[in-house]
């Protein structure tokens, strides 16, 4: 399975996602580069031997035996002069994970800008009168990935207000999602169908509630060979649940599987945990996120006191939908700005808000469709300087296996955000800090990278990735990016390695 700790294959015939980009590299770096001042003779040759000396430290870390089979690629470069303090295989194509989500953010803040807001309505399509909306109620999705459980039951709360405010007690017909802002694509290209069923690779569409997960409870029976209990929370995900889970002895190990197939509603789970254990939480994906949500929103206005006489439906599978463009606008929401949907996007290594951005610019570029997405993304990079052949881009959120990266490209791209005033701030407040939050919580503690590195990380089947700034001892601003592919020692090994580059660029000094 991939890209668990980061929190995809679809057969398509679709064309390709496929975006090549790679670096005029020097000129990116020279039109934004700012200069040290010229050494003295004296202390050039000790600052070449202090380069020399990270260069072979670094050459080391990445000649471990465990290491061998292995392929990298790694760039580093200081954001102050465009010198490259170190480089291996720096324009080699790599999958790159979650790195991915480097490409994304940055595209999408150029081309929607971090005040960008997604918008969720809800129009009559009828009338009201004598306390009765005598037709339906159309929710209108524009993507706004945020909508969690625990915020959005408040929220509809404050909607029954203001229908009732407006006189609305009943609701004759049925609670509507109208998802057509998107094209109907909920997977990216390339998604593994054994990761389907799992909550990071949950599909995406113009409705989404709860980042379009449920949460699975499992819990052992009371002895050895009896059912394990399971329970699915919000009541509205629509998943039919058939449990082979048993209870295991006490010494087992637990094993929970998940099953779902593409357009099937029916989750297996399958697998066992020790009996005496604790609980035990997980997250799998909804089928049909448009009718999560309305299902949600359909319980809420009932529980709190508006009769709804429909069911709540997805409108693709109507015959004679309701037009937006008809309805009456009752409430207008919108989401928070992008500069905070990219916190929870890239230190959490959130899927799917990175694959909603990728949909929202093909949206802004005139078609809701993640292939117009990679299309708008290109136009960008190659604005930056970046030309063909440095990245292949199939999806927004690195889930898929086909997508390729240079580490160029990577670092082409934090440099220009870096020496970009619009860009830089709330992209690098959105990273994950060594040893602090996100997915490098727990990474680079008691080192000098601790509070000091910022980065995104990547993680799937045999790849690891690391790309991001640090501060060298002297302060001069580094950014880099380690990308490792190709290897069968445990991925624990991969990553400690990675860690030790950055611990060390971290020691640096000139």
């Amino acid at each position: 399975m991939i890209c668990r700790s980061d929190p995809g294959r679809t057969p398509r015939s679709a064309p390709a996602l496929c975006l090549a980009f790679t670096l005029a590299f020097a000129p990116a770096f020279a039109s934004c580069q700012h200069t040290k001042p010229d050494l003295a003779p004296a202390a050039a040759p000790a600052v070449a031997g202090r380069v020399r000396a990270l260069q072979h430290d670094l050459d080391a870390i990445l000649a471990a035996p465990s290491l061998d089979r292995g392929y990298w690629g790694v760039l580093v470069k200081s954001l102050e002069t465009g010198e490259t303090l170190y480089a291996r295989n720096p324009r080699k194509l790599m999958m790159p994970a979650s790195n991915m989500k480097i490409v994304t953010l940055a595209a999408a803040a150029e081309r929607l800008g971090w005040d960008y807001t997604y918008e969720t309505t809800l129009l009559a399509a009828g009338t009201i009168g004598a306390g009765v909306l005598d037709g339906d109620l159309v929710v209108v999705g524009g993507g706004d990935p945020s909508l969690m459980d625990a915020a959005a039951q408040p929220l509809f709360a404050s909607w029954v207000d203001r229908l009732k405010a407006m006189g609305v007690a009943t609701i004759s017909g049925r609670i509507i999602g109208d998802d057509g802002t998107f094209g109907d694509e909920p997977l990216g290209m390339g998604w593994s169908w054994d990761d389907l069923p799992d909550g990071y690779a949950a599909g995406v569409g113009a409705l989404q509630f709860n980042e379009n997960m449920a949460r699975v409870t499992a819990a052992p029976g009371a002895a050895v060979g009896d059912p394990a209990s399971v329970a699915v929370t919000p009541d509205a995900s629509g998943l039919v649940v058939r449990n082979r889970l048993t209870t295991g002895a006490a010494a087992s190990e637990e094993s929970i599987r998940a099953h779902r197939l593409p357009g099937s509603a029916e989750l297996e789970l399958r697998g066992s945990l020790p009996v005496g254990s604790a609980p035990s939480v997980h997250t799998v994906s909804v089928d049909n996120p448009t009718l999560f949500f309305v299902s949600a929103l359909r319980n809420a206005l009932v529980s709190h006191g508006i009769d709804v006489r429909g069911p709540a439906v997805d409108i693709d599978d109507l015959k004679n939908p309701p037009s937006r463009d008809e309805g009456v606008q009752l409430i207008s929401y919108r989401s928070p700005p992008l500069s905070t949907l990219a916190v929870r996007l890239m230190k959490a290594s959130q899927n799917q808000y990175a694959e909603t951005l990728l949909r929202t610019m093909g949206v802004a570029a005139g078609a809701a469709t993640a292939e117009m997405g990679a299309a708008a993304t290109g136009t960008i990079l190659r604005a930056w300087g970046l030309t063909e052949g440095g990245l292949i881009l199939r999806d927004g959120s690195g889930l898929s296996r086909y997508n390729y990266v240079t580490p160029d490209t990577l670092v082409a791209i934090l440099a220009h955000v870096d020496h970009d005033e619009t860009l830089r701030s709330p992209f690098e407040a959105s990273l994950p800090v060594a040893g602090r939050d996100g997915t490098l919580a727990s990474r680079m503690k008691g080192t000098p990278a601790e509070g000091n590195a910022r980065a995104k990380t990547g993680s799937m089947a045999n790849v690891r990735a690391l790309s991001g700034y640090v501060a060298a001892a002297d302060g001069e601003p580094l950014v880099f990016s380690i990308l490792a592919n190709n290897f069968e020692t445990a991925g624990e090994v991969v990553t400690k390695a990675a860690d030790a580059i950055v611990v060390r660029l971290a020691r640096f000094r000139r």
